[in-house]
């Protein structure tokens, strides 16, 4: 990986932004004039329902110069068949309770295969027509998007990238996402996908209903965790093309292709607050115990995207970033655990502190919901004997958590995956047993 972020962009979170790429291009006092600037045509994105509660709604406008509506009717897209569901049941899914880890999921090298095409279920719950639930895939990508756009009218994606930088066009203008960056694409907006390293690698989590926010501080105070400075919204630039241009959509979890003869990205101003947005994970403030115990993963949140019932996430990104520890009397790596929540794990880079050596980068390991889980023999061996002085965890690591209220069933692509590691139960195996009754 190499090169800077040559891109600008707006900071913030959540605001309500303001760019054109040309002088004046943004209406004064109104958002839909008779005529608009330059003979732009005016279009509403939106990303919550009209009647939303002010404070929650969500909503942009694009001055282009095509309405997105000009293009030829959808027809099923089909590239010798798609590894993409949208519907989790015992059709297209099994469950399991068994601890699963998968090694490092293969790039296919000698292939053609850009973002769309790259894409891969590995699990869910719920219904993308019924907007209820949520989706994990990967994907595994050799080339970049040609003449090609990308939406999703099933819910809002986040990536993390954890091989080569992805350089993201979209409708509000482009962003540059290098592994430990994360980019969040909305429901409806259309994105592609360069690949200016080379192969890449990277997940998704994909929510069916409701948008990412901040999770809420609490007796934290006002700052902390993710800040809303450090979030990065493009500014726009636009393209004015007479090419043939392919937009596939993804809806009710099968892909759909419509052609058009302009760019999609031809959007030479835009305002509003539903807009995609990219965060580096370096600029994460980590909160811990200073005193003895380890404190819940909760801590390590980034995201989260709230249900219906108030502390439950129908997803929160969680991650396990380079920081000092200093507990004392403590047994200091993450507790044994059995969970109401679903937990899937993913590494960036380096080496996962309950579990070194087996979980690698690219690679991941579901837990499902009351399945027991912890570190491995060799790290509990190592955390009951060590002298517990201040230190530090994690450098040049970077692990993350897709955490959910929804028991997850995994996709026959991801049970049968050749790079499933069936051995992985053997990392408790060898936990010896210290029991002696006869001493405290």
């Amino acid at each position: 990986m190499s090169g800077a972020d040559k891109y600008v962009y707006q900071s913030g979170f959540g605001n309500h932004f303001a760019s054109e790429a040309l002088p004046g291009a943004l209406p004064v006092g109104q958002n839909s004039p008779q005529v608009c600037p330059y003979g732009l045509y005016a279009e509403q994105l939106s990303g919550t329902a009209f009647t939303v509660a002010r404070h929650a709604n969500q909503r942009t406008w694009f001055y282009r110069i095509h309405p997105s509506v000009v293009h030829r009717p959808f027809a099923p897209y089909n590239q010798d068949g798609h590894g993409i569901i949208g519907t989790f049941d015992a059709r297209t899914t099994e469950p399991t309770p068994t601890q699963i880890r998968w090694l490092p999921f293969a790039i296919p090298e000698d292939q053609q295969v850009d973002f769309v095409d790259g894409l891969r279920t590995i699990g869910g719950a719920g219904d993308t027509a019924l907007k209820n639930g949520l989706a994990v895939h990967i994907y595994a990508a050799t080339t970049s998007m040609n003449q090609r756009a990308f939406s999703n009218s099933d819910g809002d994606l986040l990536i993390v990238p954890q091989q080569g930088r992805l350089d993201i066009t979209t409708e509000f203008g482009p962003l540059m996402v290098a592994p430990n960056e994360i980019a969040v694409v909305q429901r409806g907006i259309r994105f592609s996908v360069a690949l200016p390293d080379g192969p890449s690698r990277g997940y998704v989590l994909e929510v069916f209903d409701g948008h990412f926010e901040l999770p809420d501080l609490g007796p934290i105070g006002a700052n902390g965790l993710a800040n809303p400075r450090d979030f990065q919204t493009p500014t726009a630039k636009y393209e004015h093309t007479n090419d043939k241009w392919s937009i596939i959509n993804k809806y009710q979890g099968e892909l759909f292709i419509a052609i058009q003869e302009h760019s999609p990205y031809d959007v030479v101003a835009w305002h509003g607050n539903y807009a995609p947005y990219k965060y580096d994970l370096a600029n994460f403030v980590v909160v811990n115990s200073v005193s003895f115990d380890h404190i819940d993963p909760s801590i390590f949140t980034v995201l989260t995207c709230k249900s219906a019932h108030p502390g439950t996430a129908v997803a929160d990104f969680v991650i396990f970033p380079p920081r000092f520890e200093v507990q004392q009397h403590t047994f200091r790596p993450p507790y044994f655990h059995r969970n109401c929540m679903s937990e899937f794990m993913g590494l960036i880079r380096g080496e996962y502190e309950a579990k070194k050596g087996g979980f690698l980068p690219g690679g991941a390991s579901l837990h499902s919901m009351m399945t027991p889980h912890g570190p491995d023999a060799h790290t509990v061996e190592h955390a009951t004997t060590r002298d517990l002085m201040p230190g530090r965890v994690a450098d040049n690591t970077q692990s993350f958590m897709f955490e959910s209220m929804f028991q997850l069933r995994l996709t026959k692509w991801a049970t049968d995956n050749k790079q499933r590691d069936h051995d992985y139960f053997k990392a408790w195996q060898s936990i010896p047993i210290t029991f002696n009754p006869s001493q405290r």
